[in-house]
């Protein structure tokens, strides 16, 4: 689509803020109000839509895109929505750990132990541990805790979560993002430690630092769609 509006601007809406372009509002790609609870954030969405060129491009509109979907796919039912997050509490990233090299077991022993621990102290769970790919079972309590904490959290966080879930595979990572526990830097390194320590370790790929740096994006800009909530 070509772009058909000189002004963007974040405009006063009854029970939030919305986006004007020429001063007609925009709406979510099912029509509803484009409409945010926070001022930051549609400052932010219509910076987008003010430094869009020629033709949109929905990959350079990161904000949009995601209160979109908060609106459009999340909102409507978040019990639903919440599923696909919920589903990695069972499998967590940070509970399997290499079983041959004992220098990759020692980073992320140092890296994602304490990861663990602020969830276990958070949430009032335990996780198992297990070296290797194949799975293990958390218990019952463990993975009722997690889903807990995801279905307490509202639509636009759990929208938040969807790719932090999927790039990462680490559902503690994510909450801790959520709650600001820790520096989005440090957990974006703890989960690409088996990616990096590989690269350290062999030598770099252009075509996996690509999509590292393509994820790395999501990242920051699911982390930034957090912080403008």
């Amino acid at each position: 689509m070509k772009r058909f509006w000189k002004e963007a601007a974040a405009v006063r809406e009854d029970g939030g803020w919305g986006i004007a372009l020429d001063g007609r509002p925009v709406r979510t790609p099912q029509r509803a109000p484009l409409v945010v609870a926070s001022a930051a954030l549609a400052e932010a969405i219509a910076a987008e839509w003010q430094a869009v060129g020629e033709m949109i491009d929905p990959a350079a509109m990161p904000m949009t895109g995601l209160t979109n979907a908060s609106i459009d796919l999340a909102s409507p039912d978040p019990a639903a929505f919440a599923e696909t997050v919920a589903a990695y509490a069972a499998t967590d990233l940070f509970c399997y750990r290499d079983d041959r090299d004992a220098a990759l077991q020692a980073e992320q022993a140092a890296a994602w132990n304490p990861l663990l621990a602020w969830a276990e102290e958070r949430f009032a769970l335990e996780f198992a541990l297990t070296q290797g790919i194949l799975p293990i079972d958390q218990s019952a309590e463990t993975v009722a805790a997690l889903r807990t904490a995801v279905f307490a959290l509202d639509p636009w966080r759990m929208t938040a979560l969807t790719p932090l879930v999927t790039i990462g595979g680490s559902l503690v990572a994510a909450l801790a993002l959520a709650e600001a526990a820790f520096d989005p830097d440090l957990l974006w390194q703890a989960v690409s430690l088996d990616e990096l320590y590989q690269e350290r370790r062999w030598g770099a790929d252009s075509e996996a630092q690509a999509q590292r740096a393509a994820h790395k994006r999501d990242w920051d800009n699911a982390a930034r769609f957090l912080t403008l909530l």
